[in-house]
This record gives C-alpha cells, sequence and structure tokens, in this order.
C-alpha cells in the first residue's frame, strides 16, 4: 500500500523519485507508531528477501565497456572511504562516543550501511548496544541524505552520470544509493549502482584490515576467509552486465491484437522496470525500521558523529568529482 501511495505521489512531485517516497511515507508511519510489530519484522524478512534480487536486475543497464573507463570513479569511493572512516574515528573520540561504535558507524558510511555494520563487529568485539546505536543512526542519515542528495544535485546542475557517481559513493545502503541515482533517470542508477557496487567489492579489505588490527592489539588469531565476505549479489549484478554489454539481452516482438504494427519490448527495460517496482516496495519496508526517538534518546554523540561524518564526506567526494571527472 505504501509503495502505491509513493507512486502515486511521485506523478505529482518529480523531483523526489516514487522510491525515496516511499522510505520516507514508511518512516513517518513507524515513527507515528502506525505500524504494528508484526509489520515490522515482515519488512525485515523482506529487505533480505528482495534486496538481492533488486541488485542484481539494475544490472540490465549497464555496459560495462563504458564502465572500463572507470578510474575515476574509483578515486572518488577511495576518497569517500577515507574520509568516512578517519572522521568517525576523530569526531567519535572528540564527541563522547565510544571507539568500537565509532568505527561501525564509519563501516556503514564508507561502505555499504548495516551490511558493513554487521560485518565489522564481530571482528572488532562490538557489544549489543554498539549495533544499535551505529545501525539506528546509519538508516536515520540515510533517508535524510536520500532527500537532500538530489535537491543538490539539481542545485549544482549535475548531468545523470556524475550524480550518479555522488550517489553511488556517499550514500549509505545499497538500495538506498540505488534509489537515489534513480532521482536522475535510468542513467543516474546504473552509475549509482556500479559505483555503489565498487565500495562494497571493497568491505572484504575493510574487514580484515580491522581484523588485523584488533587480532594484533588483542594478541589473537582470528580467522577471516576474504572470499566469502563478498556479497553473492555481487556475481549476478555483473553477470546480468555482460549479458547487457555483449548485447545478449535478447528483444521481443510481438504484436498486439487488432494491430498491423510489430511492438519490440527490450529485456534489459523490462528488467530494469520490474527492479525499480522491487525497490519501491524495499524502500518502503526500509523506511519502517527507522526508529527516531530511540536514536535520539540513546545516542546523541553517535548521531552527532555520524552527521559530521556524512557531510564531510558528501563534501570531499564532490571536490574529488569536480577534479576528477
Amino acid at each position: 500500500m505504501v509503495s502505491v501511495v509513493a507512486f502515486a505521489a511521485h506523478q505529482f512531485y518529480k523531483p523526489l523519485s516514487a522510491a525515496i517516497l516511499a522510505v520516507l511515507i514508511g518512516a513517518v508511519l513507524r515513527n507515528l507508531s502506525l505500524v504494528p510489530t508484526k509489520a515490522l519484522d515482515g519488512c525485515r524478512r523482506l529487505v533480505k528477501q528482495v534486496l538481492p534480487t533488486t541488485i542484481v536486475l539494475t544490472g540490465a543497464t549497464l555496459n560495462l565497456v563504458d564502465a572500463a573507463r572507470g578510474w575515476p570513479q574509483f578515486a572518488v569511493v577511495m576518497t569517500a572511504i577515507t574520509v568516512g572512516t578517519g572522521v568517525a574515528l576523530l569526531a567519535g573520540r572528540l564527541l563522547g562516543a565510544s571507539r568500537k561504535t565509532s568505527i561501525l558507524v564509519g563501516a556503514g558510511t564508507s561502505i555499504c550501511g548495516n551490511s558493513a555494520i554487521v560485518s565489522v563487529a564481530p571482528v572488532i568485539r562490538a557489544t549489543d548496544e554498539d549495533l544499535l546505536l551505529s545501525i539506528s543512526t546509519i538508516n536515520i542519515l540515510g533517508l535524510v541524505i536520500m532527500v537532500v542528495l538530489p535537491l543538490a544535485g539539481h542545485g549544482l546542475g549535475m548531468n545523470p552520470e556524475v550524480f550518479g557517481v555522488w550517489a553511488g559513493a556517499t550514500v549509505h545502503a545499497v538500495p538506498q544509493a540505488i534509489a537515489t541515482g534513480l532521482a536522475f533517470g535510468p542513467e543516474g542508477g546504473a552509475t549509482a549502482t556500479l559505483v555503489k557496487l565498487m565500495r562494497v567489492a571493497l568491505l572484504a579489505p575493510f574487514v580484515l584490515f580491522f581484523a588485523v588490527l584488533y587480532r594484533k592489539g588483542e594478541g589473537e588469531d582470528q580467522e577471516v576467509r576474504y572470499f566469502s565476505l563478498l556479497p553473492p549479489f555481487l556475481w549476478g549484478f555483473l553477470l546480468l552486465a555482460v549479458l547487457n554489454t555483449l548485447g545478449l539481452l535478447p528483444e521481443v516482438t510481438f504484436r498486439p491484437l487488432g494491430s498491423t504494427a510489430p511492438m519490440v519490448a527490450a529485456t534489459a527495460t523490462a528488467l530494469a522496470g520490474l527492479g525499480n517496482w522491487l525497490l519501491i516496495l524495499l524502500m518502503a519496508a526500509m523506511g519502517m525500521e527507522v526508529n527516531v526517538r530511540q536514536l535520539v534518546r540513546n545516542g546523541g554523540p553517535v548521531l552527532l558523529t555520524g552527521f559530521l561524518v556524512s557531510m564531510l564526506q558528501c563534501g570531499a567526494t564532490w571536490l574529488a568529482i569536480r577534479l576528477l571527472l
């Protein structure tokens, strides 16, 4: 129902995509206590089940020949990770957030939201409170950036490709990055997906870095398997992108009843359209997981740390884009 309302609202206000409106409506309903507990449990399961398929389908719009020229995009990604991690540690220390919570906020901001937090938490021996505060912070700030970034992109006169790089390098979670990029159309969404997945692919070395750091600090051996940290949907996304690049996604020609002119439907377009609909559904579910009151009550320093990290990361990546693209 939330997804349908969001799609309808988008027809009246184009600057915000249906996916962004869906997450906003979902968050409002959750924080007005209008979402039953059982529905929240269903939303969490929905995110886990639908997210991989949504990401894979976005590969149908990507041409890897164009992406191969992407060393500047990789440089922007490295800027985002370096600034995100470094500022989180420094700001967290200055503002009174615990070191482990600051690391988790840095991981969520730098790499891929909740997935990065959950991956890093075991290797640094994070507590349940560290997890709760960092995940809540990332979810709330991710929602804010989703809304603000497209408006800033329009104000700065960015084209879809450049904005897609900015969205992919700064927005926290994968579906949020895709939804934000799509605010500038399919090209923006595809570019945001590619750049975001560059960050996701760097999750493994990111986790390994902290695993080695904490192993040395605590004098313990921890076995971390590199390839097990790479999410399976990354390979599905790349496979569909390869098929699209090689022109192996077919076009279907059919003739509607009562019509003499044939119609052609591109498989890539159909898959991308399905992915967009799944994304709207996904973002509505993610919006219902945002609990603002809980974070404000328990995590002021952490929320402020996350805010500073996100703002400085957006500024640093914008500067890198201006210099490199």
